[in-house]
């Protein structure tokens, strides 16, 4: 009996960015009606599925996950009703939309938080997390947050600290307490019945707080390193299974665990344990760290991929990924650098091939694919001049720490334009106009103007990085590449190759992850004319595949 397969095994998702997606009131800042306005070229892409970023009330301390009202639309974004027609609309395409949850902090003026403010006997007190400090301590324990200084802050007039293992304004919840889990159940279940479709759980590694506070090994360290993973996670998300499973759809749920292995994230996403059904991580892109400078923090190092590691990585999480559609496959994400940018080649000669072989090399691969918009027109980074116009205080640390150890200003601006995550949070290139064609107000964020990597260039030409993407995803939406076997080839450092069967259809994928042409044998049987896919500068005569600098060919045998 064939296995039922639930509707996100065979998803191509597309990340919206929304503050920088398109404005389409002239106030500088991406909107709900700006994503409607550019629903037909998102359906164009042929993705179906959309992830949208937090347009939930809030404070805006950092960019939407410092939430204030989980079940209000935020008037920077547009209205209730923008938002239900938003969903109207992307129904009427049949595409499906992921709602960003931040479920493991809330703003300071959240509701909740300014009644827990008010003493320790208000019903909100447990809502979040609290300690005490002894008297010759400035904190409960030396913990870090995430976004620098203590992971604690002190209530005025009291005894007390909350945690806060990102920034201050972001108070941690208390998962364990019964009634918040009941609240965010109630949140879930209002976005379901508005029509949405699944849920990215921003953070949700960090549910289970160790409330005994253990103190980091040493002078000070990282609370989320101490608190990630814990024990009673696995609980909290077999209630939350539990609270919406009276819906008669499928519920998708993405896990945000930026430091889950192969192993925890097949531990995750098992099905008998009820959990999650995918994961997101950033453990997909091991570095090569010979070159690091060890007097500096690592955090904002730019060091080259690891071909070697990557390719065992990749092997690991599509041998662990789950039967059922494979890992979460993704180059970039709001939360770092632009990976095309960052681990590809900028250079004018191979900007173009390097941006449609790891395509090619990721996405035709087992999973489940994330496409951050920009990237299927090959968009870089924004570069910042100065790290304080940086919104995460991390990377003025950075700077601060390598101007001490000698850098020049010029080296570590580099290295923080090609590691920062504001780097790829950069305006939608629509056009090579003034202001891209994104707004006729003043962009809220910098951006690139550039003549031929922008939508309106790209779609004129048949051999753009656009239609490069359009012709991938139509290949990647066939029974061959979403649902058949995958075997890695062994190969040199710098090829990446891989084989996927599905009943008498092969394929046979070559990818170049270097400057320079290479030469693979071919296994006989295999012609130029069952060449699929390609980007620039290939050819195969005679069982000799011949690869140009990033050259990327997808061969199909049927």
């Amino acid at each position: 009996m064939m296995r039922h397969r639930k509707w996100w095994e065979d998803a191509i998702i597309y990340q919206i960015y929304p503050r920088s997606f398109k404005d389409s009131n002239g106030d500088g800042i991406g909107d709900i009606n700006g994503i409607i306005e550019k629903l037909d070229y998102i359906e164009s892409l042929g993705v179906n599925t959309v992830w949208i970023n937090p347009m939930i009330l809030s404070n805006q301390q950092d960019n939407g996950y410092d939430v204030i009202n989980y079940t209000k639309v935020d008037p920077l974004f547009g209205t209730e009703e923008d938002g239900e027609r938003l969903i109207k609309e992307l129904k009427n395409r049949g595409i499906k939309i992921i709602f960003d949850f931040p479920l493991n902090h809330t703003s300071d003026q959240h509701p909740w938080f300014k009644e827990a403010l008010k003493g320790k006997d208000n019903p909100y007190r447990n809502y979040y997390v609290w300690a005490e400090s002894e008297e010759d301590r400035p904190y409960p324990n030396n913990w870090t947050a995430g976004f620098g200084g203590s992971a604690w802050s002190r209530v005025l007039n009291e005894d007390q600290y909350y945690l806060h293992l990102f920034m201050h304004s972001m108070p941690d919840l208390n998962w364990s307490h019964a009634p918040l889990r009941q609240e965010m159940a109630e949140v879930l279940n209002y976005w379901i019945e508005k029509g949405i479709d699944g849920f990215r759980l921003d953070a949700f590694i960090y549910m289970d707080i160790d409330q005994d506070f253990p103190e980091y090994p040493g002078e000070k360290g990282p609370g989320q390193g101490m608190n990630e993973h814990g024990n009673n996670i696995k609980d909290y998300l077999n209630e939350m299974n539990q609270a919406i499973s009276h819906h008669e759809k499928e519920v998708f749920l993405v896990g945000e665990a930026t430091s889950a292995d192969a192993d925890l994230t097949q531990w995750y996403t098992d099905q008998e344990n009820d959990m999650v059904d995918k994961i997101i991580t950033l453990q997909y892109f091991p570095e090569n760290k010979e070159g690091m400078d060890r007097s500096v923090p690592e955090s904002n190092q730019h060091l080259p991929l690891d071909p070697k590691k990557f390719k065992k990585v990749q092997k690991e999480f599509q041998e662990k990924g789950g039967a059922d559609g494979g890992p979460i496959l993704f180059w970039s994400n709001h939360d770092m650098p632009r990976s095309p940018h960052k681990y590809g080649n900028m250079a004018t000669e191979h900007r173009d091939n390097s941006a449609k072989m790891m395509a090619t090399l990721l996405y035709l691969q087992r999973g489940i694919p994330i496409i951050y918009n920009g990237e299927e027109i090959g968009m870089k980074n924004v570069a910042f001049g100065d790290p304080g116009n940086i919104a995460d205080s991390g990377v003025m640390h950075f700077y601060q720490e390598a101007h001490q150890a000698g850098w020049e200003h010029k080296n570590i601006m580099h290295h923080i334009n090609l590691t920062a995550r504001d780097v790829s949070r950069g305006i939608m290139q629509w056009e090579d106009s003034e202001k891209v064609g994104f707004t006729d107000g003043v962009p809220w964020m910098l951006y690139n103007r550039e003549s031929t990597y922008n939508v309106k260039d790209q779609e004129k030409d048949e051999d753009s990085i656009l239609n490069f993407h359009r012709k991938l995803i139509e290949l990647k939406k066939t029974e061959l590449f979403q649902h058949g076997a995958y075997e890695m080839k062994e190969t040199e450092e710098t090829l990446y190759a891989y084989e996927r069967t599905s009943g008498v259809e092969r394929a046979l994928i070559y990818c170049n992850f270097s400057e320079s042409a290479k030469t693979v044998d071919i296994e006989e049987g295999w012609h130029a004319q069952q060449i699929a896919l390609q980007n620039a500068g290939n050819g195969l005569e005679d069982g000799k595949l011949r690869l140009s600098p990033y050259g990327a060919v997808v061969l199909v045998k049927k």
